[in-house]
């Protein structure tokens, strides 16, 4: 049997544009490399690809500086896609553009259409209910168009609060099977995984949280030695990836992609 959380047939994913070098950061650590984020972006495709899924790499978009962190754009379920409205003005011309990618995908494509706002981020699909955190790019209207759209096809929404100073829930969290979850102690300590299996990481390894499972590896962050020991540990195949580009805009494992 299937499990729809984790197993995927295909994803989107978009090249990262010259225009990266502009794109929005929480705090300053360094102007990202191209080069070596096209590198990172294609083992990125590879390990995707290696579980046999197909990927669709869209050109990139150079009016769209942060345009390679996808899965903001959009929420994809079995049963049709949801296009999320982001909470970043500067973002909101992105929707547009995967609209026709995800159209080719779905016959049954919905969209936010606010005033609220909402981003893929702040969205994590478990076996029994999807978390949305609420933070400063996801609000309770964005929550609450989610919530109508998604009831039509049987879905649960479950509204949560992410932690001051953490851009997006999953920034903090990420979902290894359908009970079980990676997760860092200050977002874990909300009560909001209550009833589920919690794996914490390490301390000092709270980037590693933004994980994830992708058919059978658990893709991750490379540079967090003692959280990867843990999930191999635990049963998972990892498989690392250089983010040291991507985090510098705060970007994760999850936000390159749109999988389904």
């Amino acid at each position: 049997m299937t499990d729809p959380t984790y197993q995927f047939t295909r994803a989107i994913t978009r090249r990262p544009g010259q225009s990266v070098i502009d794109g929005l950061r929480a705090e300053d650590i360094g102007t990202p490399d191209l080069g070596n984020m096209l590198e990172a972006h294609a083992a990125y495709v590879t390990a995707l690809q290696s579980t046999g899924a197909k990927v669709i790499e869209l050109e990139p978009l150079e009016a769209f500086p942060d345009a390679l962190f996808v899965e903001d754009t959009a929420l994809c379920l079995p049963k049709g896609a949801v296009l999320m409205r982001p909470g970043a003005p500067s973002r909101r011309g992105e929707v547009a553009e995967m609209k026709p990618a995800l159209r080719d995908c779905f016959e049954d494509l919905r969209e936010v259409t606010g005033p609220g706002h909402i981003e893929g981020g702040d969205i994590l699909v478990t076996g029994r209910e999807i978390l949305v955190g609420r933070s400063d790019r996801t609000d309770a209207a964005g929550v609450g168009q989610l919530t109508e759209i998604v009831a039509d096809w049987g879905y649960a929404v479950r509204e949560v609060i992410t932690p001051p100073g953490v851009l997006h829930f999953k920034t903090d969290c990420s979902l290894l099977d359908a009970e079980t979850i990676l997760s860092t102690r200050r977002l874990d300590a909300s009560g909001c995984f209550e009833g589920y299996r919690v794996l914490h990481v390490p301390e000092g390894e709270e980037a590693a949280a933004n994980a994830i499972r992708f058919n059978d590896p658990v893709i991750m962050a490379a540079g967090f030695p003692r959280t990867a020991e843990m999930l191999d540990r635990a049963g998972f195949r990892v498989v690392e990836i250089d983010n040291r580009e991507s985090a510098k805009l705060d970007g994760g494992m999850s936000c390159l992609s749109l999988r389904f």
